[in-house]
């Protein structure tokens, strides 16, 4: 497949399972009362914990995975059997814990654990076909996925209790799963099967599952508490505004999570960084070009998306626009440290998760939900400065050891007979 070609169909298909998502929670809401939305909602929040956690451990190391082929498809087959034994081994543990326990939370919570090895079997499915140079594979996974589950929601009843919509949100998601597993066999059979790898100390999974933490917990929390102690208003104002960027995150995800397979076709150390740099670019433009085109959104269509909320909202898009182009280019900076040095992206993000909540905070002590939306863009940009100055030391220190050995080579007698 062509790079081109492959990254549109990653992209798409990073697309179509958000809208996915999306799309689930939205006619749970119309299928259901309110509190049982909220249960709904409850267990799909667990759901999003645990799928970033499981893409974390076993898909984010898996894409940087080079080497021979049997090797890689070997990889991509220990994975998937991987992810379906923790689902299987989680999932019966969760089931039989809330078993015991009375409500109707605790049955939904139940129904999640009895599906857990299908809705994380298809994912992993999804980092697989990006490894082997397949993304078209994945993207008719998540199509059929996505037919399969909405078909399966819209036909059940209103009023339908929370328990009964994640056994047909996670049952409906079988045949994708059964049509990934039979286009991967043909791919895999008989490659060898190596689980303790995962399991090692070493594994890069570790790593990255602290990143998806502290990257995400830190920030959800932190707005969270300045609701609980401050104002409750700025949860409201910074989710506003953060939704309207939805796309971007798209974008982002793609980059992160399926980047690597297809910047690995260019040989050279050097022209994947310039390839890097030249995302950074044009995910920066992007997210600028959207920050003003929401400026320039009419009062009512702004109305439309967000409710009461889009006033504080709009106020706000020039520091979240700022901030997501300063997110393009830190994003697209350990994307190069995931290429270059895997090891180095986990101390920045802990240090800077971290100094962005120290940023969020005094932001909101000295200019109020406006003060916060610009502490959040500074930790963006500090942090991809940080990233990109990383980035510039390894590819320096990557020349200087090189250097010695094409001196060796240019000397008289060195070559081979």
């Amino acid at each position: 497949m062509r790079a081109r070609t492959a990254i549109v169909c990653s992209v798409a298909d990073q697309g179509v399972a958000a809208l996915t998502n999306i799309l689930v929670l939205v006619t749970a809401a119309r299928l259901s009362t309110v509190a049982d939305f909220a249960r709904f909602s409850a267990v799909y929040l667990v759901f999003t914990v645990l799928l970033g956690v499981s893409g974390a451990y076993t898909g984010q190391p898996l894409v940087l995975r080079r080497g021979g082929s049997d090797e890689v498809r070997g990889a991509c087959r220990s994975a998937v059997v991987f992810t379906l034994l923790a689902a299987a081994v989680l999932g019966a543990l969760v089931a039989g814990v809330c078993l015991l326990l009375p409500g109707a939370t605790a049955h939904a919570l139940m129904a999640l654990g009895l599906v857990l090895p299908v809705v994380l079997g298809q994912d992993t499915m999804r980092y697989v076909f990006s490894t082997l140079h397949l993304p078209h594979l994945a993207l008719a996974g998540d199509v059929l996925r996505l037919v399969c589950v909405l078909g399966a929601l819209a036909v059940q009843p209103h009023g339908a209790p929370a328990a009964r919509l994640v056994i047909v949100w996670g049952l409906s998601t079988l045949p994708a799963l059964l049509l990934s597993a039979a286009l991967l066999h043909r791919r895999v059979a008989g490659t060898p099967l190596r689980l303790r790898v995962l399991l090692r100390r070493g594994h890069l999974g570790r790593r990255f599952v602290v990143e998806f933490a502290v990257g995400n917990a830190t920030g959800q929390f932190s707005v969270l508490g300045l609701g609980a102690v401050g104002n409750p208003l700025v949860v409201g104002a910074l989710r506003g505004a953060t939704t309207l960027f939805g796309p971007l995150n798209v974008l982002f995800t793609s980059a992160t999570g399926f980047g690597p397979p297809l910047l690995g076709r260019l040989a050279d150390e050097r022209r994947r960084v310039r390839a890097v740099v030249t995302l950074a670019a044009v995910l920066a433009a992007t997210a600028a070009s959207w920050a003003t085109a929401l400026a320039l959104l009419p009062g009512g269509a702004g109305r439309h998306l967000l409710g009461d909320t889009w006033p504080m909202a709009a106020a706000l898009l020039p520091a979240t626009g700022s901030q997501y182009a300063a997110m393009a280019v830190g994003t697209c900076g350990l994307l190069a440290l995931r290429m270059l040095d895997p090891r180095t992206t986990l101390s920045i993000q802990v240090v800077f998760s971290l100094a962005a909540v120290a940023f969020l905070i005094g932001g909101y002590v000295l200019g109020g939900v406006p003060g916060a939306a610009w502490g959040l863009c500074l930790g963006s940009v500090c942090k991809a400065v940080a990233t990109w100055t990383r980035v510039a030391g390894l590819t320096r220190r990557t020349a200087v050891e090189r250097a010695p050995l094409s001196a060796d080579a240019a000397r008289p007698g060195s070559g081979s007979l």
